[in-house]
């Protein structure tokens, strides 16, 4: 009787696809992902009960009648049990019902879509805009290290890292909408060409940050790269410089930037509330502004709860597509 040995076995076992491991992967970061949604909503639901003082009363005011108090508080469900009310939302919340607007007179919910998709356009614009600045800077800086157009690169992120968005919108509001009248001031506008001029100021604002941090990391990940040794054995087969810099390194280092894409392209869903308000954009963050001024707690809930939701799908599926993507992550 002839055994094998086990290195053998281990020789002879059948290896795992790619596309296996990565969708293995996907899927266990998609059930990791499911508690997290649940303390987001869990956390929203607390908000009402945890804002000092009485919240009915500051919704209707000093001058609220007890009938009045106790007829909203009835509405809300706001005189039930906290665990029959945390059940109550999570049930609305399955079929769609966020409650209604106390000030709007509208659904949560269609306030919420309809403010929605300018939000997403707005963060799709200031993402798209900060990677195609932040790509050919940082590259252009790891190939030019330590010398002039380095130094500029490394002052300009400085710069976009340094200025906050209330301060950029304005400036950028004086000089290219007042003084030049390249764009317009504010609002969306009507019709898709009249969108995308009114779309350019409030995407830079927002995503000048992004295109700061991003052009630091390229270059830091692109000078790691430079230095490997299949860089330095494409230089010696004779590839042209741009081959080896923009097909070989830059790929490679690419691949720990889509992370922190994916993070920030989160933040920029969350911070979209002060450029809004700066361009009165009318997006989710505005909406959000405007309900904590009119101490409408119904729709601040709705849409802190869509920000938390699109922070925690966007992360999943950045893992998605780096688990895709990155050849190590299937192994």
């Amino acid at each position: 009787m002839r055994f094998r040995s086990a290195s053998t076995v281990a020789h002879h076992r059948p290896a795992r696809s790619p596309a296996r491991v990565a969708a293995r992967r996907i899927l266990w970061r998609l059930l990791t992902t499911l508690p997290v949604l649940w303390v987001v909503v869990t956390v929203v639901f607390l908000m009402i009960h945890l804002v000092p003082g009485d919240p009915i009363v500051q919704m209707l005011g000093d001058g609220a009648t007890a009938a009045d108090i106790a007829g909203l508080r009835h509405a809300y469900g706001l005189d039930q049990p906290l665990g029959t009310q945390y059940l109550r939302y999570w049930r609305g919340l399955l079929h769609g019902d966020l409650g209604q607007s106390l000030r709007l007179h509208d659904s949560v919910l269609h306030l919420i879509l309809q403010r929605y998709p300018y939000t997403l356009a707005l963060a799709l614009a200031a993402a798209l805009m900060g990677v195609g600045l932040a790509i050919p800077a940082g590259a252009a800086s790891a190939r030019r290290a330590n010398r002039w157009p380095d130094r500029a690169v490394g002052f300009v992120s400085l710069a976009g890292l340094s200025v906050p968005n209330f301060a950029l919108g304005p400036i950028l509001i004086l000089l290219f909408s007042i003084d030049l009248g390249m764009f317009p001031v504010s609002g969306a506008g009507v019709g898709a060409g009249d969108f995308l001029r009114h779309l350019v100021l409030p995407a830079f604002t927002l995503g000048s940050g992004l295109a700061a941090i991003l052009t630091r990391m390229i270059r830091s990940s692109m000078l790691e790269e430079l230095g490997q040794d299949y860089i330095r054995t494409a230089r010696a087969k004779g590839l042209p410089e741009s081959v080896v810099v923009y097909r070989h390194a830059l790929r490679n280092a690419l691949n720990p930037v889509l992370t922190v894409i994916g993070l920030q392209f989160g933040s920029l869903l969350a911070g979209a509330i002060v450029t809004e308000t700066i361009f009165a954009w009318p997006g989710l963050g505005r909406l959000t502004l405007t309900a904590i001024s009119n101490r409408d707690y119904a729709l601040v809930q709705g849409c802190i709860l869509a920000i938390g939701l699109s922070y925690a799908l966007v992360n999943l599926v950045t893992d998605s597509v780096y688990a895709l993507v990155d050849p190590r992550m299937r192994r």
